[in-house]
């Protein structure tokens, strides 16, 4: 660790190594935080969320007594953000949106009319406040329907390209903020909804078991129950350890990932010589989609969903955990007020279009409303706020296998692609 004196004050700075180091070690100190603490697990805070903010407010508290500085090495956080948005990529399969219907586009469609909705919100108030046009976007679908990750991504790019001082810091607030907002927000809608509506309920219609009176109907139901439990295959004890990803089957699916990202850089790098500044995970994202689609084209390869989720998992961990750890809290001082009004209307905009565009057009019905209640959490948080959201309504009333089918698509890798093309239309227009 290199400490110098800048400017009268000891700053330390962390290298490569240390960065990621104590990325690790706060990633898993937000893990056993969460564990104590369970109102974070219900609101879906994630670990890196909690575990980096330790780091970023003693850093401020440091930096604004002019004790200490913290400077960090920010080059495996890139490469970690690459490879995450890079298994998102991976795992938009042609197949899963066929199977979907009708029913995953409409949904992906209103997804991402939501978040032009959210830039279109964000940048007037910007404005409004004197602020960088840019600033709305970061007030926008940057953290409400992109979530951490996108927060991240796009900050970095506006602070270093666009000179928007502020925006990581700002963008990671948003999103955390939205987390919350979106856990609080999707349950109560999904269930005046239903209350409002007297909508017909799993629960409520479920009929009660016929009564087995005579002789003839038991045996009938036992001939049934055997039948059925005849073509069961047997229990496979083993089948946790078969379950498991092995090493050498891990390498391969990480290879693709690799390989998209170089793709990727190549892309960023010639886009940027014509005149195109994108983040640096829009290339490696939309090769690793044609990587994987090629392969489930023709059956020449396979990607593993299973290895590449796991991979996305490890390196959103540490991805978010680094960005947060390197957050400049001092800088929201002067954008707390517009902040503050962006996340109100924001949250007035989700709740809307959850009402307008989902509960109404998708059939004023049960699964209707567990889907808005599912678009308040990953419009205003992420995919996992979205689940609690509607988990929430369905332990209660009964189960939605379409909302449970339709959300994790389109909210864990479908709107991120669209939501990238509508961010850059907006950047272009407005930097």
């Amino acid at each position: 660790m290199e400490m110098v004196f800048v400017n009268g004050m000891l700053q330390l700075k962390f290298d490569i190594l240390q960065a990621a180091g104590l990325g690790a070690i706060m990633y898993y100190c937000g893990v056993w935080i969460r564990s104590k603490v369970p109102l974070l697990s219900r609101l879906s805070i994630p670990a890196p969320a909690v575990g980096g903010l330790i780091i970023a407010v003693i850093a401020a508290i440091l930096q604004a007594n002019r004790i200490v500085q913290f400077v960090f090495d920010s080059t495996l956080q890139q490469v970690f953000m690459i490879c995450f948005f890079c298994t998102v990529g991976m795992n938009a399969s042609y197949k899963l949106v066929l199977k979907g219907g009708l029913m995953v586009l409409a949904f992906w469609g209103v997804s991402t009319l939501t978040s032009a909705l959210q830039n279109i919100t964000g940048i007037p108030i910007a404005i409004g406040f004197g602020l960088n046009p840019l600033m709305g976007l970061i007030g926008g679908s940057i953290p409400m329907i992109g979530g951490l990750g996108t927060a991240g991504a796009f900050g970095a790019l506006f602070e270093d390209e666009f000179g928007v001082q502020g925006a990581l810091s700002a963008g990671i607030a948003c999103a955390t903020f939205g987390m919350v907002a979106g856990s609080l927000a999707g349950g109560p809608l999904g269930e005046w909804l239903i209350k409002f509506y007297k909508l017909k309920t799993p629960n409520a219609a479920r009929e009660a078991p016929p009564i087995i009176t005579t002789e003839t109907e038991q045996e009938a139901l036992l001939e049934e129950v055997g039948s059925i439990m005849k073509q069961m295959p047997p229990q496979d004890n083993n089948a946790d350890e078969e379950d498991k990803v092995s090493g050498p089957h891990l390498m391969k699916n990480l290879a693709w990932v690799l390989a998209a990202t170089g793709i990727g850089s190549a892309l960023t790098v010639y886009l940027k010589r014509a005149g195109i500044t994108l983040p640096p995970y829009v290339g490696a994202m939309f090769a690793a989609i044609v990587i994987r689609n090629i392969g489930d084209k023709t059956g020449k390869y396979i990607i593993d969903s299973k290895a590449i989720g796991m991979i996305g998992d490890i390196t959103l961990a540490l991805f978010i955990t680094m960005a947060i750890n390197a957050l400049q809290l001092w800088q929201l001082i002067n954008l707390a007020i517009p902040l503050l009004v962006m996340m109100i209307v924001q949250v007035g905009l989700i709740l809307i279009i959850a009402y307008f565009l989902v509960f109404r057009l998708f059939g004023k019905n049960y699964d209707s409303a567990v889907m808005a209640s599912g678009l308040c959490g990953f419009g205003l948080g992420a995919t996992p706020n979205a689940l609690v959201c509607m988990q929430a309504i369905t332990s209660k009333y009964g189960p939605s296998e379409k909302a449970f089918f339709v959300i994790p698509i389109v909210g864990s890798f479908l709107v991120d692609i669209t939501n990238a093309s509508v961010i850059t239309i907006m950047v272009g227009l407005f930097r």
